[in-house]
């Protein structure tokens, strides 16, 4: 755990919110299959899931324009986009699964009844399916997608409007995220913010430079980081 330029104030902490692709979920296999899925319909070659990892987090129009010769995508975008979202949306949650230790991350802040919830750019018509298939749909206090309200992060105002689903105070929780966007919403919502350092981040992203108040490698370390923010029971350290 990294404390970057702003340091985690001290108080009660209510609710932990998370980006989704590439902060509570590692979606990368299932994004890039979809990709390779039309590549091979174009008659292209499958691109590694490794040379795409660090696009995820800046969504599905944003891979697709890496996965195709730039005349081909610039003329059929639309139609190329379409595709990608049909084969993903069909197979959404074939070899996604939840980062190494959020499982418990996600059991111990529900044993000691802090809110938790989900804001993501990911329209709903596939956070929804997605959230169901990780069996977290009934479990998560809010989910905010990216047309759940008129503005999507870096917008504060999908990160408010979760907080108010979920009953709590932004003053009292925390967003992690693993893009700037997230960190820049989460700090104009008036939350706490923490950079998921394990997520879809390119080597050579300055993530100290973003203004977090944390920096973490592993989801563990934010059973550590709540444990000494004075929350609402004793956390046990991951």
């Amino acid at each position: 755990m990294r404390a970057s330029h702003r340091h985690a104030s001290q108080g009660v902490v209510r609710g932990v919110f998370f980006d989704l692709d590439g902060t509570l979920a590692d979606t990368a296999p299932d994004l890039v299959a979809a990709v390779n899925a039309v590549r091979r319909e174009e008659g292209l070659g499958d691109l590694a899931l490794a040379g795409l990892r660090d696009q995820v987090s800046n969504g599905g129009a944003a891979l697709v324009q890496l996965a195709f010769p730039q005349g081909r995508y610039d003329q059929r975008r639309d139609e190329l986009t379409g595709r990608f979202l049909k084969h993903y949306h069909h197979a959404i949650c074939h070899e996604t699964t939840l980062f190494p230790g959020m499982a418990e991350v996600l059991t111990t802040l529900e044993s000691q009844g802090l809110a938790w919830g989900v804001v993501t750019n990911k329209p709903a018509w596939l956070t929804e399916p997605l959230m169901a298939e990780l069996g977290l749909a009934a479990r998560a206090t809010s989910i905010v997608s990216g047309d759940t309200t008129p503005e999507r992060k870096p917008d504060p105002l999908p990160l408010r409007h979760a907080c108010q689903l979920a009953g709590v105070d932004p003053a009292q929780c925390l967003y992690v995220g693993d893009a700037q966007r997230d960190i820049q919403a989460g700090t104009a919502a008036g939350m706490r913010t923490v950079v998921a350092a394990f997520g879809y981040i390119a080597r050579h992203e300055p993530i100290e430079a973003w203004g977090a108040d944390t920096i973490i490698d592993s989801p563990g370390e934010l059973l550590t980081l709540l444990t000494g923010m004075r929350s609402t029971g004793p956390l046990p350290v991951a």
